[in-house]
C-alpha cells in the first residue's frame, strides 16, 4: 500500500536514527500541547484574579470578606485579601513565565528536528499540523 500521491516514489531510506528523530518530534509535540493547555489555564486564572483584585479594591479597607484558601473560606480584611491576591499573582506570573520558557525550548528543538527531517525526506514527510 502506497501513501504517497500517485506516481511519486519514496527513494529515501528511513534509518533507525531517523525514526528516533521522528519519535522525538512527536513526543515534543505532545509535550508542547500539554504545556500550552496548562499555560492557557493559568492565563485565564490570572485574568480572573486580576478582575477579582479590581473588584476588591473598591470595597472598604476594614471590611471583612471571605477568601478561599484551598477548599476552605476564611474571613480576612480587604487589605489582607489584596496582599494575598498580589502574592498569588506573583506566583502565577512565575508559573506562566516558566511554562513559556519551556514551550520556547521545545519550539527550538522542534525547529532543529524539522530542519533535519525535511532536509533528509523533503516532501516525503509532513510535519505540519492541518
Amino acid at each position: 500500500m502506497e501513501l504517497l500521491p500517485q506516481g511519486q516514489k519514496n527513494t529515501t531510506e528511513v534509518l533507525w536514527e531517523d525514526q528516533q528523530k521522528i519519535n522525538k518530534f512527536s513526543s515534543l509535540i505532545n509535550q508542547k500541547d500539554s504545556l500550552t493547555d496548562q499555560l492557557k489555564s493559568l492565563q485565564s486564572e490570572k485574568e480572573y484574579i486580576d478582575d477579582l483584585a479590581l473588584e476588591i479594591e473598591l470595597l472598604d479597607e476594614d471590611e471583612k470578606i471571605q477568601y478561599r484558601i484551598g477548599d476552605s473560606f476564611v474571613f480576612v480584611t480587604v487589605t489582607r485579601a489584596v496582599d494575598m491576591i498580589e502574592a498569588e499573582n506573583e506566583l502565577l506570573d512565575g508559573k506562566i513565565n516558566s511554562l513559556s520558557e519551556k514551550i520556547e525550548g521545545i519550539d527550538s528543538q522542534l525547529a532543529l528536528l524539522k530542519a533535519h527531517l525535511y532536509g533528509k525526506f523533503g516532501n516525503n514527510i509532513n510535519l505540519e499540523r492541518d
